[in-house]
């Protein structure tokens, strides 16, 4: 996916966040987030919207110092649906007048200003499917979508320390996990290492991987986010069942 894309898939992903809680209790709670309700995690998704786009209003070049962004929260809980769409618009008008080429410090791969919307895309993404879970909802993620979810995801883990601790568990003496597509021939592989682990290219790995993981890309995003279980039985896991285990416990945030 393009960066035009991932700017039209905010506006998509943030429109039905905002048609599910619309018409919800929002001190439901949500199960994938544990201690939040629907407020915390509507409040959360917006703050993310404001904050990122404050980023690239600023063009940051280097790893800001503060985190203080106003947010211009309502008054009253009933507000939020409302104050999430204009956190998403404001998103839309940063994103038109910016080159997404443009340099920007970002914590991940890509120095550039297109990281923060891809990012904000599948945060919104992912709580959007925590919101519908909560409400004995069955999301729905589009196939392209759940593709570079997968990619986002794996290629900035190993660079998620700062607010994914656990991360720094994952190591192994020279191990490889493979993600691998049920629904096309996508497929992703992860080296272990001693002193870390990172995305691989399939063709600098011609041997086997020692575990792989099979279903749907839908089902290998929402695993990797921690929001399926990866012995649920849309899965097929082939290999050294340790492996898989050790990564799900230690990769998700």
């Amino acid at each position: 996916m393009n960066p035009a894309q991932h700017e039209a898939a905010v506006a998509t992903e943030t429109a039905a966040l905002v048609t599910t809680i619309t018409a919800a209790d929002l001190s439901t709670p949500v199960p994938t987030c544990p201690d939040w309700t629907l407020e915390d995690l509507t409040r959360h998704v917006g703050s993310v919207h404001r904050w990122f786009t404050e980023l690239l209003r600023r063009r940051i070049q280097q790893l800001p110092t503060s985190r203080e962004v106003d947010l211009r929260l309502p008054g009253h809980p009933d507000a939020l649906p409302n104050w999430l769409a204009a956190s998403a618009a404001e998103a839309a008008e940063v994103f038109a007048a910016t080159d997404p080429d443009a340099p920007m410090w970002a914590w991940g791969v890509d120095q550039h200003a297109r990281f923060w919307v891809r990012r904000m895309l599948f945060e919104t993404l992912v709580h959007r499917v925590d919101a519908e879970l909560a409400l004995g909802l069955t999301p729905h993620v589009d196939r392209a979508l759940a593709v570079d979810g997968i990619d986002e995801f794996l290629t900035n883990l190993p660079f998620a320390f700062p607010f994914a601790p656990l991360t720094a568990r994952l190591r192994a003496p020279d191990r490889t996990l493979r993600f691998s597509c049920t629904d096309g021939d996508e497929a992703w592989t992860v080296r272990l290492r001693p002193d870390g682990f990172a995305l691989v290219a399939d063709d600098a790995e011609p041997r086997a991987a020692d575990a792989t993981v099979r279903g749907s890309a839908a089902d290998l995003l929402l695993a990797l986010y921690g929001r399926l279980d990866h012995r649920n039985e849309a899965f097929h896991l082939l290999g050294e069942a340790d492996l898989p285990a050790h990564w799900f416990a230690h990769s998700a945030f």
